[in-house]
């Protein structure tokens, strides 16, 4: 069973496991870089928890997600349409101010990351700032009926690193914010600069 396919059968019990996790630390670290009611696409946007929040501070939102089950669901939380694409379908040119990938691209095999990466930053504006996040650690392959890749920080830099049109703002480890489960992650947020 590959991700989208978990996705699409376990919706409702996904959706009511991570549509109340509190993201404020995040959310603010992310929304802090970008243009007061500036667009952003929620990448793999799951249950539409953060599209949500990002709506209700008055950001332009655009969510999409490979599950068509899960973009039901999101639509209904966030009250607008949700698109159904995957990772490969992105065709977006300098679209975004901002693209929030929480615990979305961690699906993607490490041999097939860099293409996909160029196509999310593709969908940036210049000066645009992406947000991704990872679970902490070495592990590649499936897990818990999903196919994932973990990263520690010096892989994640060298992955960024591979694009010189991003620039790193931060990358940090933090805990789960989950009490049932003790899972670490990094994200980076990093921005889409002119290349020379």
């Amino acid at each position: 069973m590959d991700s989208i396919e978990y996705y699409s059968k376990n919706a409702g019990e996904y959706f009511d496991h991570t549509v109340d996790i509190d993201m404020q630390e995040c959310w603010d670290s992310f929304t802090g870089l970008l243009p007061e009611g500036g667009s952003i696409l929620d990448l793999g946007c799951g249950s539409g928890r953060d599209s949500a929040y990002f709506i209700s501070c008055g950001f332009d939102l655009t969510a999409m997600d490979a599950s068509q089950e899960m973009c039901d669901l999101a639509s209904i939380h966030i009250g607008q349409d949700v698109l159904q694409l995957s990772f490969e379908e992105i065709d977006f040119n300098e679209v975004f101010d901002g693209i929030w990938a929480c615990a979305s691209l961690l699906h993607v095999p490490g041999d097939e990351i860099e293409a996909i990466l160029t196509k999310v930053v593709n969908s940036l504006k210049i000066n645009g700032v992406l947000f991704m996040s990872f679970r902490y650690g070495d592990f590649e392959g499936e897990r818990d009926g999903r196919y994932y890749k973990d990263y520690r920080s010096k892989a994640l830099k060298e992955m960024i690193s591979h694009h010189t049109n991003l620039e790193v703002i931060e990358i940090q480890k933090c805990e789960d914010s989950r009490p049932e489960t003790n899972y670490e992650w990094i994200y980076a947020l990093v921005r889409r600069i002119e290349q020379e």
